[in-house]
């Protein structure tokens, strides 16, 4: 006979119906795992520029390196077995991915506009 409270018995079956095991929710892991490694490869790109250009700011040092570090966490939390398998990143983590989502789009935006302006003013 099972003693299980009823509560924990009706999570446990939400959490096989909605939930693979085995695998990572595509609802919800879809973005990021586009998004991030794209923002990585535009802050690289970045990198790259910025290292090109003779700018009183140290945009690399500033902005861009933490900014990877960031993603990199990112990547670390996605990619562990441990937080794939939680059921509360549908329910609360997507608010904070989301919003580390917008956070760098915005600084991404935000570098291009900097580079921008900074190759127009060595032109």
């Amino acid at each position: 006979m099972d003693r299980k409270p009823k509560s924990l018995k009706i999570k446990a079956a939400r959490t096989r119906k909605y939930h693979s095991s085995t695998g990572d929710n595509e609802m919800v892991d879809r973005v990021y795992k586009t998004d991030l490694p794209r923002l990585k490869n535009a802050l690289e790109e970045m990198r790259g520029k910025f290292s090109n250009l003779d700018t009183k700011t140290d945009w690399t040092n500033l902005r861009i390196k933490p900014l990877l570090k960031h993603i990199e966490s990112l990547e670390h939390v996605m990619n562990s077995p441990k937080f794939s398998q939680e059921l509360l990143r549908l329910r609360i983590g997507v608010g904070m991915f989301h919003s580390d989502l917008v956070y760098l789009r915005e600084n991404v935006r935000e570098l291009e506009k900097v580079l921008q302006f900074e190759k127009n003013r060595h032109a």
